[in-house]
C-alpha cells in the first residue's frame, strides 16, 4: 500500500492539485494506495493525539493507522518559510515510533512559488526519515514556479512526467 499525503492544512492548496494528479498516475500504474490530506486533521490534534495524549484521539488514530499499515509513502511538500509546514512535524510527531517509519520506503516531492522547488524542504523532511529509518527514493523532484506550470488547474506536460517518473520508481522501490 502506497499512501499519499498532501503536506499542508491550507485549504485549496496547489499541493492538492499535485497530489491528486499523483493518485491519478497511481491508478493508471493499478498500484494500491490510499490519501491523506493534512487539511482534514482534525483541527485539536495537536493538543489532544501527541505525547501524553498519543493514541487518545480517535479521529487522529485513524490517519497514525493508515500510516503504520503503509508500506510506502509519497509525501508531497510544499515550501514554507525555508522548510516545510509546521503541520507536516505535528503530523509526524503525533505517529506511532517507530513503527510508522522504520524500514519503510518513500518518496518526496517538492512544490513552490519560487526557483528552488521546495529543495531546501526536501532536504529538511529526509533527514528526519532518514533519523526515522525511512529508505527514501533519490528522485524527488522540485517543481518550481509552480504556478506558471500550471494551465487550466492542471500541471504541464514536463512536470506530469517528472510524477510520472518518480511515481513508476517507487512502485518498483
Amino acid at each position: 500500500m502506497i499512501t499519499i499525503i498532501c503536506s499542508t492544512n491550507r485549504k485549496d492548496a496547489v499541493s492538492q492539485t499535485v497530489a491528486n494528479t499523483y493518485v491519478d498516475i497511481l491508478k493508471s500504474h493499478e498500484a494500491a494506495h490510499q490519501f491523506i490530506n493534512l487539511a482534514d486533521l482534525p483541527a485539536d490534534f495537536t493538543f489532544t493525539a501527541l505525547y501524553e495524549n498519543s493514541g487518545k484521539n480517535e479521529a487522529f488514530n485513524t490517519y497514525r493507522d493508515m500510516m503504520k499499515d503503509s508500506e510506502k509513502f509519497v509525501f508531497i511538500v510544499p515550501e514554507y518559510n525555508g522548510s516545510f509546514p509546521g503541520v507536516l512535524k505535528a503530523f509526524i510527531d503525533g505517529l506511532q515510533f517507530p513503527d510508522s517509519f522504520t524500514g519503510k520506503k518513500a518518496a518526496l516531492v517538492g512544490v513552490s512559488s519560487g526557483i528552488q522547488g521546495a529543495g531546501l524542504a526536501l532536504s529538511h523532511l529526509t533527514d528526519i526519515f532518514n533519523y526515522c529509518g525511512t529508505h527514501v527514493l533519490a528522485f524527488k523532484p522540485k517543481l518550481m514556479h509552480i504556478e506558471a506550470n500550471m494551465v487550466d488547474g492542471k500541471l504541464s506536460d514536463m512536470y506530469h512526467q517528472l510524477l510520472e517518473q518518480q511515481a513508476s520508481d517507487i512502485v518498483n522501490f
